[in-house]
């Protein structure tokens, strides 16, 4: 049997380095998971009220490096207004999460899901898969993949639904 890490790994292979945007919409799936430090249990889908941007990565994906220091950005800039994100992190092993963050530190929270239920739940296809919901808790926006070139939009996309009431 192939360990779950493998598994996943394959499964993500071919698309690390792709950015396409699906235009799934719908309510954000409940998918609670505990947060990497044990200090509470997140869930997307008790976002509503607030934008979310909630992001799907694990420590051996490169376009997740890549992604982090833009999520930093995007809390810096949208937070006042009403941006929460949530980085859900798949690693099977907490402290490999933790290895990254020392590299790639993260100002929002970090939720761990190592049984792999939330991507099944939100029908993760690539790596990192981020997923901008609305003030009403729907998907919006699911960007598959991370390039710096998507910056832009993704910014523009947020501040447009930010500016929705």
């Amino acid at each position: 049997m192939i360990p779950t890490r493998r598994l996943i790994a394959l499964i993500f292979a071919t698309t690390l380095g792709a950015t396409a945007e699906a235009a799934t919409e719908g309510p954000v799936p409940s998918c609670p998971a505990t947060a990497l430090d044990q200090s509470r249990t997140l869930d997307p889908a008790q976002l509503k009220g607030k934008v979310g941007y909630i992001d799907f990565w694990a420590s051996w994906c490169g376009p997740c490096a890549q992604s982090f220091p833009f999520m930093n950005e995007l809390h810096r800039e949208f937070q006042a207004q009403g941006l929460e994100i949530i980085a859900l992190n798949l690693d099977e092993e907490a402290q490999d999460a933790k290895d990254f963050l020392r590299k790639y530190p993260a100002s929002f929270p970090i939720a761990s899901d190592p049984q792999g239920k939330c991507p099944q739940k939100f029908d993760v296809k690539a790596m990192p898969t981020s997923f901008l919901v609305d003030r009403q808790g729907k998907i919006r926006h699911v960007h598959m993949g991370f390039r710096d070139g998507d910056k832009a939009a993704i910014k523009q996309q947020v501040q447009a639904l930010l500016n929705e009431r």
